[in-house]
């Protein structure tokens, strides 16, 4: 007798756990070729509330590490892309992609991830600053990570867009609740497998697959996120993510379309300070 394949339940990762959407709801995955691949979990509001919560937990002890151990977590996350990276690019080649593109997309995200590994101990000394003033003071600015931010990845690339958008605030201390690329979820899964046997601790990175009209309200005027990070949002997206944060009074970056992942130009120093906020310090001198 034929033995049967054992098909793969994807799952998204939320605290360190994967979990079924709250509703028990699913929507169906085609490859590029038409064939049925996976049901993946449909994400409610309640599964992101739930994720905001897990990252919120995460955040304090996330925060208090060291750069320089920030910095080695980026970098084993970095191996593991290494590791797998067979594996992913056949996965992007079942979705569409060439095998060249592919490669070249698993080899960019890893080196993202090496890349924002290197800033973690000294991002801190480009945009931190000793201020001159006119009075007997030592003043200093010094950063501070914002806390829980929203992530919403683009179609594609869907593995390199999203950790594009996700290395650089969480290399600062920040924890971050990402939706994968509604149309090619599948590789999001790979990564938190990744993530999940990764140093990096649970709820830092939290992982929902779904549909962006259900949940991008809920991202845009969830009062706990901080900040938005967003790419490839349509004109009614962009317009309810600026107007719910302007409600909620939280920071919105939003890349466009023609973004280049694949240049050096989509990764810099700027893409961590937008998840930093600045605290200056007066202290006084000869009192």
């Amino acid at each position: 007798m034929p033995r049967l394949l054992i098909t793969k339940t994807p799952k998204p990762y939320v605290g360190g756990a994967f979990i079924r959407s709250e509703s028990g709801r699913t929507f169906p995955v085609s490859d590029a070729a038409g064939n049925f691949f996976a049901n993946i979990p449909q994400c409610t509001r309640k599964d992101l509330r739930n994720a905001v919560e897990a990252a919120a937990k995460a955040g304090p002890g996330w925060a208090k590490r060291t750069a320089y151990n920030r910095g080695q977590i980026l970098y084993r996350l970095g191996e593991m892309l290494e590791g797998r990276r067979a594996e992913l690019i056949d996965t992007l080649v079942r979705f569409g992609g060439t095998k060249a593109a592919a490669a070249k997309e698993v080899e960019v995200a890893t080196d993202r991830l090496i890349y924002y590994a290197g800033w973690a101990d000294k991002y801190e000394q480009v945009l931190g600053n000793v201020n001159p003033v006119a009075s007997p003071h030592f003043n200093f600015t010094v950063t501070e990570p914002m806390g829980v931010i929203g992530v919403i990845a683009p179609a594609a690339p869907a593995l390199l867009g999203l950790v594009s958008l996700v290395a650089p605030l969480i290399v600062s201390g920040n924890t971050v609740v990402a939706l994968a690329s509604e149309k090619t979820p599948y590789p999001s899964i790979l990564l938190g497998e990744m993530l999940a046997t990764s140093d990096l601790p649970g709820g830092v990175v939290n992982l929902l697959t779904g549909f962006r009209p259900e949940l991008v309200p809920t991202f845009a005027t969830h009062t706990h996120l901080r900040a938005i990070s967003a790419a490839g949002l349509s004109a009614d997206e962009s317009k309810a993510i600026r107007l719910g944060a302007a409600e909620s009074v939280k920071r919105v970056h939003c890349l466009a379309d023609e973004t280049r992942w694949l240049s050096d130009a989509a990764q810099d120093l700027y893409a961590i300070r937008e998840g930093l906020e600045f605290k200056t310090t007066w202290h006084p001198i000869g009192a």
